[in-house]
């Protein structure tokens, strides 16, 4: 408590901050327009580069699984050597990496590059929520982490169009060359200004061992998951849970044992970051698993074209876009417990209203469903995020944010393939499903910080009570 008290008194510049949250947003911004323009330049790119269907997927499934296995890993990187030094590794390499993809003469190269993206990927991606815990007072965290997620947001629902017109207009190349410029400006401002970052404690060793493991479960946990919706349940994916499980098993009795574990005990034994997270991963895999679903629905049993879908989902991304600054100013005046259960129940109520969807429904009605879908998962999205980052000990930020991004990727592929495992049954069963999922975090939600408490003068206070007493009970 002492360690965080100190950290938040510690003088930062409103430039630095500005810098920081901009550095922050524009680098959570490129990785998600790259995944979302990757999708709509890949037809192109197989009949440039006579590639075949799987060898195209593994441009996605390679990133993918070198971003989720390093990212915890990458976190306590830079707790050790400092978020904004780690960003700016990161996003010079991510661009770099890019520009070599906008170069390649063949599909392994692509395949390699897209490795080593998203290598590159996994050191930004925790650093900017590091470099947020470090430049604003815990209590100042609600804004900052709500604006990266409206960024996000837009950048996902711009992604499509913005592939489209540079493949139609240039090549499937321009639309890695989009990241270049953008990178090497925030790296070379992130290495140049340098905000003030908590102290570090250098003499903590790297547990490499841990991150090997971590990096095996994880790797063969998203590889087993993204394969179900085009293979479904293959004896390789079997084994592949089963490598998972084994592997997550040698992990925690690992973890139990080192000095210096790749996890820190603070962190696991927080009740409150626990059901942050947990909450975050039934968010996540529902509201991706409900597009997903959404998207088959309204394209193979309404008949619609691709592009009436987008415009029927619209109302999700606008309201997710839009909701996330307003999720941040109930989460100062409610607290983080009736923020995210709202959250929660409106996500539910959007997936059980998209489950009634039927060839009879009026496109207000989808519409509505997507509404609530993308409001409730804003609010969750804005805090689970602020609370898992507020409540990281003050040396641990780095591995804290991995953690919520290595979330943030295995959610959506439990999600999705859940949903494709009960698609034979229909999308109706299956989004009822995702609708449960859901539902599982408002228990969760019980578990957050409590609602603020009024002062003496009767304003609102603009701290939660767990600012004057500490909640984080380890287990």
């Amino acid at each position: 408590m002492r360690a965080a008290t100190a950290e938040a008194r510690r003088p930062v510049s409103a430039p630095h901050r500005r810098l920081t949250l901009a550095n922050s947003v524009l680098g959570a911004v490129i990785v998600a327009l790259d995944g979302t323009v990757l999708t709509i330049a890949q037809p192109a790119l197989r009949r440039d580069l006579d590639a075949s269907f799987v060898e195209v997927q593994w441009t996605s499934t390679g990133y993918l699984i070198a971003v989720a296995g390093l990212l915890v890993f990458a976190g306590r990187l830079g707790d050790r050597y400092g978020h904004q030094r780690v960003f700016a590794w990161g996003v010079l390499g991510f661009g770099a990496a890019s520009a070599g993809i906008g170069f390649a003469p063949g599909v392994g190269w692509v395949i390699g590059l897209r490795v080593v993206q998203g290598v590159f990927g996994a050191l930004l991606q925790p650093a900017t929520l590091g470099m947020l815990r470090a430049a604003f007072p815990p209590d100042r965290l609600g804004m900052p982490v709500a604006l990266r997620t409206s960024a996000v947001g837009v950048a996902a629902a711009a992604g499509p169009l913005v592939g489209g017109v540079l493949v139609t207009q240039l090549g499937w190349r321009a639309v890695f060359f989009l990241n270049v410029v953008p990178a090497l400006v925030m790296g070379v401002l992130a290495l140049a200004l340098r905000a003030p970052e908590a102290p570090r404690r250098s003499a903590t060793r790297l547990d490499l061992p841990g991150a090997a493991l971590l990096a095996v479960a994880l790797a063969a946990l998203v590889h087993s998951l993204v394969g179900i919706p085009e293979h479904g349940w293959t004896a390789a994916g079997v084994l592949g849970l089963l490598l998972t499980a084994t592997v997550a098993c040698v992990l925690v009795r690992h973890e139990r044992r080192v000095p210096d574990p790749l996890l820190p005990p603070a962190v696991l034994g927080s009740t409150t970051a626990g059901a942050a997270l947990g909450v975050l991963v039934t968010a996540s895999a529902a509201m991706l698993g409900a597009m997903f679903v959404g998207s088959h629905l309204l394209q193979e049993g309404l008949g619609m074209d691709p592009l009436r879908t987008s415009l029927v989902a619209l109302p999700g991304g606008v309201m997710m876009v839009l909701g996330a600054p307003v999720a941040a100013v109930l989460l100062r005046r409610w607290g983080a417990r009736p923020t995210a259960l709202t959250g929660t129940v409106l996500l539910t109520a959007g997936v059980l209203t998209l489950s009634r969807v039927d060839p009879g429904s009026s496109a207000f009605a989808i519409g509505a469903g997507f509404l609530l879908v993308g409001g409730g998962f804003g609010a969750v999205m804005v805090t689970g995020t602020a609370v898992v980052v507020r409540h990281a000990p003050p040396g641990a930020a780095g591995a804290v944010g991995g953690l919520q991004q290595t979330v943030m990727n295995v959610g959506p592929a439990l999600g999705v393939a859940a949903a494709a495992t009960l698609m034979p049954l229909g999308a109706g069963s299956a989004l009822f499903l995702l609708a449960g999922v859901a539902a599982l975090g408002a228990p969760l939600t019980g578990r957050m910080p409590r609602p603020a408490r009024p002062v003496r003068d009767g304003t609102p206070s603009v701290r939660n009570d767990e600012d004057k007493r500490v909640e984080d009970k380890h287990v």
